[in-house]
């Protein structure tokens, strides 16, 4: 089986680089979808309580044969439980959807600056890390003066930043804040949701090195040192995604790629986006 290249966190826990992503994944799809990933050999499962399909991937988990303690799952704190109880219960019930007694990282899923406080959400993140129940607590959206803020008036480090990253969006300057504190860089979106796919750099270093539009991406996350996890419900495409580590990209073929950048989303500003769903 392919070995999967690894991180070590700022806690020393080690995390796989590749994963497998079930946002926008139903829950009637996500048991077969990650059973299929886990088959394909990804051991990195990343969910969220507003996906709404936790007891599916943690049924796959159980399902799998394989153990607990070789699978990595991350899942995060929905939009609606900011406040401390909530988010205690949040945490709880997510730890139950899973089917576990533990989970390897919860993540703050939004800052929501202009709703809420999220020192306050990081302190009971914190309450949650010190009873053990999580090996890792880290953010997802933040921004470098929401970090500042977690830095000023809390007193644990993020393992890891969750953000979008990708060839339109290249996002150095966070990543390099994070990395200048010791906070790993997690890419969503990480072929922005496929608009960088025909990009006519991407695909001449494609057909050079014999590898697809998406292996290029996917590798060009690799080698600048992000954590990924690609979603798919198509087995080839899974298998395509993790096909990814048997070539090397050249340093002028990775400055090319980072030099696309145009600071384009295809997701909701971290800064003034303020969703709440139903819970």
């Amino acid at each position: 089986m392919t070995e999967v290249p690894t991180i070590t966190l700022n806690n020393g826990v080690v995390i796989p680089q590749l994963g497998f992503g079930t946002y926008q994944i139903t829950p009637q799809d996500a048991k077969q979808a990650t059973l299929e990933a886990l088959e394909v050999g990804y051991r990195h499962i990343d969910t969220a309580e507003m996906y709404r399909n936790e007891k599916e991937v943690g049924d796959a988990v159980a399902a799998s044969g394989i153990d607990r303690s070789e699978i990595f799952v991350t899942s995060k704190l929905n939009n609606g439980f900011h406040e401390r109880d909530a988010a205690l219960r949040a945490f709880d019930a997510t730890l139950d959807a899973l089917g576990s007694d533990y989970i390897d990282m919860f993540l703050i899923h939004w800052p929501l600056p202009t709703i809420g406080d999220f020192v306050e959400t990081w302190k009971a993140m914190q309450e949650i890390s010190e009873s053990g129940r999580v090996k890792a607590i880290g953010i997802s959206n933040f921004q470098v003066a929401h970090l500042q803020r977690l830095f000023d008036e809390t007193s644990i480090v993020p393992a890891v930043n969750q953000i979008e990253v990708h060839p339109y969006l290249a996002q150095d300057a966070l990543r390099t804040f994070g990395t200048d504190h010791g906070i790993a860089t997690e890419a969503w979106s990480p072929i922005a949701q496929g608009k960088v796919l025909d990009d006519a750099v991407i695909v001449a270093i494609a057909e050079k090195v014999g590898k697809t539009p998406a292996q290029v991406t996917l590798r060009w996350h690799i080698q600048r040192g992000d954590i990924i996890f690609p979603k798919s419900v198509t087995r080839s495409r899974v298998e395509e995604n993790f096909a990814i580590f048997d070539f090397e990209l050249s340093d002028d073929d990775i400055r090319a790629i980072t030099q696309l950048d145009r600071h384009e989303r295809t997701g909701p500003d971290p800064d003034v986006f303020d969703y709440v769903p139903a819970n």
